[in-house]
């Protein structure tokens, strides 16, 4: 891939959970709409403070549009329970693809 290749990144916070996903998603579509979408983006967990199950889908989902739009995606930081949760569901292996 390109060096010279624009790379941003993308700092949550708060709360990743059933009650912030609608926001999360509007969020990240907004995003996506940007005419100067980078090729690279990570995002990254440091400063997010609870997960639950629906994190784990939101990952999911922002790995299948980066897929889908030929774009790089890199989660740094993500927490321990988050992890854990994508090992319960047996998604591991997805999330990693995307963890630097």
């Amino acid at each position: 891939m390109d060096d010279t290749a624009r790379t941003e990144v993308l700092k949550l916070e708060g709360p990743l959970s059933f009650e912030s996903l609608p926001r999360v998603l509007a969020e990240s579509d907004a995003y996506e709409a940007r005419a100067d979408l980078p090729e690279r983006l990570t995002i990254d967990f440091a400063a997010v403070s609870a997960v639950d199950s629906s994190a784990v889908a939101l990952l999911l989902e922002w790995r299948r549009r980066a897929l889908a739009r030929g774009k790089q995606l890199t989660f740094v930081n993500l927490p321990a329970n988050l992890l854990a949760l994508a090992d319960l569901y047996g998604v591991t292996e997805l999330i990693q693809a995307c963890r630097a």
